[in-house]
This record gives C-alpha cells, structure tokens and sequence, in this order.
C-alpha cells in the first residue's frame, strides 16, 4: 500500500501578513499539516499541487517551508500561478528533485505507483498550459513504462467545473492532455488543484479530481454570471491510497471537528 497526501493552495504570505480581505492563511496550513501527521499510518510522501505562497516572494516561500517543517515524509511541490517558478526552485533546490530549465516537469520514480508532476504555469496569465514539448515529453515518459501504474499532478484543472470565473482559467486545450492520457493504460489518475473545492470527472479512461485548498475555498456558484468570492467552508486535502490495483482518493478535513470523540 501507499499513501499519497496531497495539499494545495496555501497562499502563504510573510509572517503576519494576510490576503487582501485580512485572511491569515498561515495557521491554516499549519492545521494542515497538523491533521497530516495525525493520519493512521503515516503517508508515505506528501505532494503540494501548487499556490504555495501568494505572490512568490522569497520571504513568502522562507514562512512556507517553516510552516510544513514538521512533516518527516518527503514533500514534493509544483508552481501554481501565484508562485514565482524560480522562487520556489530556489526554496527547495536542496531537495535536488526538480529538474534544470525553464519547466518544473519531472517523475518520481521510488514508489509502486509512479508519479508524473507537470508544470502548467504561463508567466503572468491566471490560466495554464501545457506546450507541445511538454505533451511529448509526458507521451514519451508514459511509454518509457508501460507497466508502471502512473499519478499525474498538476496545478490547473483540466476540466470544465461549471464555476465560470474558474473555468476562465483552468488549462487551455485540456483535451491535448486527455488525448496523451488516454493512450496510455496504466495512468490511474489525474489530480490537480487551483480549484479550491473537491470536484470529479471522467477523464479519458481514468478519473480527474481537484483538491480542495488547505485554508480558503472558492464558493460553488454555478449561476451563468456567478458572483466570485471564497469562504471559508472546512478546508482540507486528498489522500490518495494505491493497494496495488486500485487508486482510492479520500478528501480529509483538515482541523480537529471532534475527532477526538467516538460515537458507538
């Protein structure tokens, strides 16, 4: 078995400082990583699907790893796009996992179920992409191991939510990817972010979901002309369980909400 916990969209910002409607994310993620370490067992690696900080500041990213510091397990990231790509290359450059050039793709190879990340950041654009180079590059590592049951990670969804002010800027041309996906059998998900809620869709022959955030969630509003806000409904993350056939995706609160007590 493995355990895959998967956060996204922290927003973190330097120490005291708040979003733009006085939200202070960091204790957020803190209870996050808090509700983590009270998983039984253990996750075997943790993946943050990208907005790890809110602007991309040195000093943004310097607050984040101290907040996620108490996770033993390895952590791997991908840019969203309120990171600055070399920001976060430099936050985590000691880790020696993310690959050199412009684009943070890379694979991580050491566990039964393999997992694929994919950098789909344009610079300054809310949106994402995934260029030519990079859908060969996925094609070609899919075909390398056929055999080899695959996870990819990005940080825009690569569906339709209905949420129109998100789906303004989700990944363009998503159908580029599920063509990719499609013709590779052993891909056993996709999963993302961006999104701030939990959501599901058939894609290809596997299955797309999105985490929710670990501190804010966008409101579900899925009136033709919606009104943009987020609120703050119980934040959390996936855990993803590979039992050597089958992919699992659990949503797990983040925070206490009684956990503590038993009902019989």
């Amino acid at each position: 078995m493995l355990l895959v916990a998967q956060l996204s969209d922290a927003h973190i910002g330097a120490p005291g400082a708040t979003l733009a409607k006085g939200l202070d994310t960091a204790p957020l993620l803190a209870q996050a990583v808090a509700s983590v370490l009270r998983l039984k067992p253990l996750p075997d690696l943790v993946i943050f699907t990208g907005d790890l900080v809110e602007s991309g500041a040195t000093a943004e990213y310097r607050h984040f790893r101290q907040l996620i510091a108490p996770l033993a397990m390895p952590v791997f990231v991908l840019p969203g796009n309120h990171d600055s790509s070399a920001g976060l290359r430099a936050a985590f450059a000691a880790e020696g996992y993310l690959p050199d050039g412009d684009q943070l793709d890379y694979v991580i190879e050491r566990w039964p179920l393999r997992l694929i990340m994919l950098d789909t950041i344009v610079a300054g654009a809310p949106y994402g992409e995934l260029d030519a180079g990079q859908l060969a590059w996925l094609d070609d590592t899919l075909a390398d191991a056929p055999a080899r049951p695959t996870l990819i990670a990005l940080h825009h969804p690569p569906f339709g939510s209905g949420i129109v002010h998100m789906d303004e800027m989700a990944l363009l041309q998503p159908q580029r990817l599920e063509a990719v996906v499609a013709r590779h059998a052993q891909v056993v998900g996709v999963t993302c972010g961006h999104l701030h809620r939990m959501m599901a869709q058939r894609f290809g022959h596997t299955l797309a979901v999105s985490a929710p955030s670990v501190a804010h969630q966008i409101a579900l509003d899925l009136n033709e002309v919606p009104e943009p806000r987020y609120i703050m409904e119980p934040p959390g993350f996936l855990l993803h369980r590979w039992d050597g056939a089958r992919l699992t995706t659990h949503f797990v609160a983040s925070g206490d909400f009684g956990a503590g007590r038993v009902f019989v």
